[in-house]
């Protein structure tokens, strides 16, 4: 037993006092003579007994009376150690879209809120953080509604910024206990080591609410197969946990259904869908399912504008006509001029220059490539067989490369780096078995910038960065078979697709995404992103003849956005959830500190930090022995 208060038990010391007064007190019994004494002394010696007993019973009850008033004022009480200690609770509550299951009664999230509010001690302080949110120092009663208003969302912590993150909460008190309590689903994507390092310092508790499979059908992806002058091919593609053989799926222009199908999952629980729809219409598509998962992942939106035909101008001394096939013109605006008639007036409004096989690049030539770069323009240098190295260089030293020797050696292209920005998307695994191209001439090419295409001795052929591109040797038919190999359309057309970052079909929430604007902002003008709820600045980077847009933080939600300046619509941008949190993979979680619900939790907690006081026994205790010594004076003769 531990007393709360224990100097007060020094007070058993006036338990003396009692004690004292009943051996040495004065009292003394007069003898009166009688005629007749025997009956007397009878009397008197009954009399002596019945006062002796009656004494001794009032000291026992003030002496009981006295030690229970003693022991309920130190406050006697039980409880473990960690009873006593100083408490300070975190709580992480997962708010990630898979926490937006539903469940047999009703959905995760929700039902996790509400077990939390009612089991939690009213009067217990404690912080609570989510993915995006934080309550600090606060009882149950300041944060409830907000609680009851927390929705879901895309972000997910990993596990170790989760930890990094609860520790921060805590305080420098090397006595207090610290609790860290994380309340999720644990999906695998959290990151949770197999093994978790236990910490003397902080007692991590693990409650997952959720004790049932979910069955969840998503919508993983959309893009767009093949494309005409006529049609547009939209790809769907689906993914399911559920024993379903298919699911419709619907496609939506605006508000308005223009077309429905059913996907038929496969073997490996995979499905796609396809539509078909006109080249020339602007779709502001939204591709939807009926599932009883997740909701978020139920619809996929993306859009298809106008594309803006992106300029390119080709400065050469030969014919160019492999260009022109590349550079078709229901895409690109391509213009070709020799170095003598170039109007330098021109190289401003282009997206991308390419300076073909010039024996020498003139000193303005250099200087208006190099201002079109810095405001966003691309250019790609491919030298000729007996150029001026000197000029080449006085370009490219700009851009960390350097032309020197030339070298007359056939030499194969071997590599292709499939991870370049130039062919990214393009192959699907690392070329191997491929025909690649040969050069009889090509100059030592050194550089800092990432290589796209490299040589059978690792040397490179093609490197580019900040939209500066750099071939090693010409590409006419006498010196390479470049021009007939299957890497020059990617490759020529990528670099004009790079050169004016054209919108994609959609974009994904969380994601770094720019795109260029072919557009001129006057002083003061700028540029709106809206939908009908909700409507923000983008971070804009103003160009003499575009405007580039980057989106990091918005928006929030997913859906389709309008661009809008100067209250016209310029053209529209679609974003969407990231897909991960639809995989439904879980961690299995350590058998210490773990638990299916929260109210077995708060039980449990209460039961191990529970302290049983005694002092109101103690009080009545006290009580009992005045109402025994009342009894005695009273009613004991």
């Amino acid at each position: 037993m531990q007393f709360k208060y224990p100097e007060l038990l020094w007070g058993l010391l006036l338990l003396i006092i009692p004690i004292l007064i009943h051996l040495f007190q004065l009292r003394r019994f007069k003898k009166t003579p009688f005629t007749n004494v025997k009956f007397l002394k009878q009397v008197v010696s009954e009399s002596r007994k019945s006062s002796t007993l009656k004494k001794w019973l009032l000291l026992f009850t003030r002496l009981g009376l006295l030690t229970a008033l003693v022991l309920a004022f130190a406050q006697p009480f039980l409880a473990n150690e960690t009873a006593l200690q100083e408490k300070e609770t975190v709580f992480y509550l997962d708010d990630s879209y898979s926490m937006d299951a539903r469940i047999d009664n009703g959905n995760l999230f929700k039902n996790a809120i509400q077990e939390f509010i009612k089991y939690i001690p009213e009067n217990e302080k404690f912080t609570l953080f989510t993915n995006k949110q934080e309550f600090k120092g606060v009882n149950i009663k300041d944060i409830q509604n907000d609680l009851l208003n927390l929705e879901t969302s895309s972000q997910q912590l990993d596990f170790s910024e989760l930890i990094l993150k609860g520790n921060t909460y805590f305080s420098d008190n090397n006595f207090a206990q610290k609790n860290l309590v994380i309340i999720s689903d644990f999906q695998q994507r959290m990151g949770i080591p197999a093994v978790i390092d236990s910490t003397n310092t902080i007692n991590i508790s693990y409650i997952k609410p959720l004790t049932s499979t979910i069955i969840n059908t998503a919508i993983d992806s959309v893009f767009v197969s093949n494309s005409t002058t006529e049609t547009i091919e939209i790809v769907a593609q689906l993914a399911t946990n559920s024993n379903e053989e298919t699911i419709p799926v619907s496609l939506y222009n605006e508000e308005t259904l223009i077309a429905k199908t059913a996907a038929k999952f496969d073997k490996n629980k995979k499905a796609e869908v396809r539509f078909t729809i006109n080249a020339k219409d602007i779709i502001l598509g939204k591709i939807a399912i009926t599932d009883n998962g997740l909701n978020y992942d139920n619809e996929f939106y993306f859009n298809i504008d106008k594309k803006p035909k992106i300029n390119v101008l080709v400065i050469s001394t030969i014919p160019s006509n492999f260009l022109n096939r590349i550079y078709a013109n229901d895409e690109f605006n391509i213009t070709t001029s020799t170095l003598s008639q170039l109007n330098y007036s021109t190289i401003e409004n282009q997206d991308l220059i390419i300076i073909n096989e010039i024996p020498k690049l003139s000193s303005s030539l250099i200087a208006s490539i190099k201002l079109l770069n810095t405001n966003g323009g691309s250019f790609v240098l491919i030298p000729a067989i007996d150029g001026d190295i000197s000029t080449y260089n006085e370009l490219a030293s700009a851009y960390n490369t350097t032309y020197s020797t030339s070298i007359n050696q056939e030499i194969p292209i071997s590599t292709v780096k499939i991870e370049h920005p130039l062919f990214f998307n393009v192959f699907e695994k690392q070329v191997s078995d491929f025909q690649f191209p040969k050069v009889k001439q090509l100059y030592k090419l050194t550089t800092n910038a990432s290589v796209a295409l490299e040589f059978q001795n690792k040397a490179p052929f093609l490197s580019g960065s900040n939209n500066a591109y750099f071939f090693s040797a010409a590409l006419n038919d006498e010196n390479s078979n470049f021009r007939n190999s299957p890497l020059i359309v990617p490759t020529f057309y990528n670099m004009g697709i790079n050169s004016l970052k054209l919108l994609p079909l959609y974009g994904t929430l969380g994601d770094e995404i720019s795109i260029d604007l072919p557009i001129t902002l006057q002083q003061d003008d700028i540029i709106k992103i809206a939908n009908k709820e909700n409507e923000f600045i983008p971070q804009q980077q103003v160009l003499p003849k575009k405007v580039q847009i980057s989106f990091i933080e918005n928006p929030k939600e997913a859906g389709i956005y309008t661009i809008i300046h100067n209250n016209n619509i310029i053209r529209h941008i679609s974003f969407n959830d990231n897909r991960k949190e639809s995989e439904l993979l879980y961690t299995q979680l350590p058998l210490a500190n773990s638990e299916t619900s929260l109210s077995n939790y708060f039980i449990e907690n209460q039961k191990n930090n529970a302290i049983n006081e005694f002092w109101k026994w103690f009080a009545i205790l006290a009580l009992a022995f005045v109402f025994i010594e009342t009894v005695l004076q009273k009613f004991l003769k």
